[in-house]
């Protein structure tokens, strides 16, 4: 149990049968009646955010989550199949679960979220930047390059994204996972 008086950001919380990761939060004592904390929750499980005010002094029970590194195996009917690190036990999550999973690559790392008294897995991050090839892109044409012009381009992983025209088949470049947008060409 903690008071209002110890959030910070990032403190995990039981809230509504649900565990929420603080993102914001403000003391306001006003100068009528009692001082209260106004704060942003994210769902740890749905990725939503809620405003919500508690009373100060209101009493909350925290959460421990770890996070354990898992290297990404392969996937299949069942879903993706993920082996620990350290225990190099295996388990399979549903796509639903993983955020962008068109930018997993065999052999890749990433970290799932676990709530340490029920050991249950309640989120899975991506690294924020992979580097795939491109497997498939139409060749740019001379001349188009007047505006900040994109062409439609298939990485190894399957997924499609919008590049530059400058980029061509069989280039590796660097693609940010929270928004699924280029980023830049990789020097190799």
């Amino acid at each position: 149990m903690a008071s209002t008086a110890e959030f910070r950001n990032g403190l995990c919380i039981e809230y509504n049968n649900d565990i929420f990761q603080i993102v914001d939060f403000q003391h306001v004592k006003p100068g009528k009646g009692g001082a209260f904390v106004r704060t942003k929750l994210k769902s740890m499980t749905t990725g939503k955010v809620l405003d919500h005010t508690f009373i100060s002094g209101h009493k909350i029970t925290t959460a421990r989550i770890e996070r354990r590194n898992y290297q990404f195996l392969y996937s299949d009917d069942m879903g993706f199949h993920f082996m620990n690190n350290e225990t190099y036990e295996q388990i399979h999550l549903q796509p639903d679960f993983i955020p962008n999973p068109g930018f997993l690559k065999e052999g890749q790392e990433m970290d799932i979220l676990y709530h340490a008294e029920t050991e249950k897995a309640i989120a899975a991050e991506l690294p924020p930047f992979v580097e795939l090839t491109i497997t498939y892109s139409e060749p740019g044409v001379k001349g188009d390059t007047a505006t900040n012009a994109s062409k439609s381009a298939t990485l190894e992983t399957g997924a499609t994204i919008n590049v530059p025209l400058f980029i061509n088949e069989g280039e590796k470049i660097k693609v940010d996972t929270r928004t699924g947008e280029y980023v830049e060409r990789v020097k190799e």
